[in-house]
């Protein structure tokens, strides 16, 4: 497991955005896309909203993902075994980086066909919590003609990022725009931040 630790954390530390190609197992992919699925079929996914609970915007239009938030309530075996997966990386983290999270916040993203996610960045104005996003992907066979990149912004540059089965994502919440591009098929993850609170 340490060495998806370290390809999250030398990437990022190269150009400010971490990659992973496997951070998820196979298996534990596949189960987490199935519960997603589960989930929008029951009708238990909800439209996801601007801001937090102290300003939040229900009828926006940035954004056109669903969404439904873990918790280790649910008693989901591999729910709980992602999150486990979180909270050994945010132990190895803070260990060898000293970054100080206590906390984190993860949900279930669904962009059906023809949805995205303009360009924005994921620290609230009015809360500065959220220290990095972390997004962990739950397509098969996504290609570039499907659309749906992660498109992050740096200084002088943006890089696109496919969004591949078990492929991870680590970037600082404060710092870097990004956006999801029109999506062509349903796209699937799991996102979420870690947290100094």
């Amino acid at each position: 497991m340490n060495d998806k630790f370290e390809a999250l954390i030398d990437s990022f530390m190269g150009n400010g955005i971490g990659l992973c190609e496997h951070f998820l197992t196979q298996e534990l992919a596949d189960h987490l896309q199935q519960n997603l699925l589960n989930l929008d079929g029951d009708q238990k996914m909800y439209a996801a909203g601007i801001g937090n609970s102290v300003v939040k915007d229900h009828t926006q239009k940035k954004r056109g993902d669903k969404i439904y938030w873990l918790d280790k309530k649910n008693k989901d075996i591999h729910e709980l075994a992602f999150l486990d997966q979180v909270e050994q990386f945010i132990d190895y983290l803070n260990r060898t980086c000293y970054t100080g999270i206590n906390a984190y916040e993860f949900h279930y993203a669904l962009y059906e066909t023809g949805s995205q996610y303009h360009r924005h960045k994921d620290q609230f104005q009015n809360n500065q919590d959220r220290k990095f996003s972390l997004i962990n992907y739950l397509n098969t066979g996504w290609e570039e003609k499907d659309g749906g990149e992660l498109i992050i912004y740096t200084a002088d540059s943006s890089q696109k990022i496919l969004p591949t089965m078990g492929r991870a994502v680590f970037f600082k919440s404060s710092e870097l725009e990004h956006e999801v591009s029109l999506a062509s098929r349903p796209r699937m993850s799991i996102t979420g931040w870690l947290k100094s609170v």
